[in-house]
């Protein structure tokens, strides 16, 4: 089994905390989508057992809470960076999910000798916004994550069920994986989410630079059928993946999941798996 421990690295604002798997791979820089953590990536250890990995909480989540200052793509970026100099990494390849990948992009583009790869699950690109869509709106859009502060949850179970009702109508809510991850959201009760960090955070997905085509190294993108649930349309729809496809070395069509099954099912976590062993062959 390969070991982990958890550090603690110095950012604006605070003390991010990070999960090192010191496996027999190079190491793996892995960044989380926009409500999530870095159990994010329980399901891809589950599939890979041998990757070293780099998970960071990002600021405003799980035992990064209480990071302090604003928060933006660029921001994590920025604080990416001081993941691997504090732990002595000179480039890494980057896994980045959904919000994780448009970070990755960022961190590319503007400390280009930091990556050597990035692999893009559902996210980096350039999203299809939904109609109509303003800053002023985005916590409509976000309604479900932010509607989990609200509220003191009694029991695992509860929260859970909430979970999978609002934000995963696809996963199941006995996977022991999901439980571990839902477990590590909350505090006496509550869900250790910024909703402010959330909120600023989807401004910049949505309406920040996106440098994705001055990028110059491999990337490897893989792209869910749906956005929330079946028949649900997809975060990239296939004109978009057109669009992309000519960027990429590797463009892989996830059929039968959705945003959230990207990762966190064992189907997604595998072709995730792939990209990797890919990238780092």
């Amino acid at each position: 089994m390969s070991a982990t421990r958890v550090v603690s690295v110095p950012v604006r604002g605070g003390d991010l905390a990070v999960e090192v798997v010191d496996g027999s791979t190079t190491p793996v820089l892995a960044v989380h989508g926009i409500s999530s953590t870095r159990r994010l990536w329980d399901w891809l250890r589950a599939e890979m057992p041998e990757l070293s990995l780099i998970a960071p909480d990002l600021r405003g989540r799980g035992d990064s809470v209480d990071v302090a200052g604003d928060s933006s793509v660029p921001r994590h970026a920025e604080d990416m960076v001081a993941v691997l100099d504090a732990l002595g990494l000179d480039a890494v390849h980057v896994c980045g999910m959904s919000m994780g990948g448009f970070v990755a992009i960022d961190l590319a583009h503007r400390f280009p000798d930091r990556v050597r790869s990035l692999v893009l699950v559902d996210g980096g690109f350039p999203m299809a916004a939904p109609p109509g869509l303003t800053r002023e709106l985005l916590p409509l859009v976000f309604q479900d994550r932010l509607a989990r502060l609200e509220q003191t949850w009694d029991s695992l179970d509860d929260y859970v069920d909430f979970f999978v009702t609002s934000t995963g109508p696809l996963f199941d809510p006995n996977d022991a994986v999901l439980r571990g991850y839902a477990a590590h959201d909350l505090r006496d009760g509550r869900v250790r989410l910024s909703g402010a960090a959330l909120v600023a955070d989807a401004e910049s997905v949505y309406f920040g630079e996106n440098p994705w085509e001055l990028l110059d190294l491999p990337i490897r993108f893989s792209h869910a059928e749906w956005s929330t649930g079946k028949d649900s349309a997809p975060a990239y729809p296939p004109e978009a993946v057109e669009r992309y496809r000519t960027t990429c070395v590797t463009t892989r069509f996830l059929p039968g999941l959705d945003h959230g099954g990207s990762i966190m099912t064992p189907a997604g976590a595998a072709a995730t798996a792939e990209l990797l062993r890919e990238a780092l062959a």
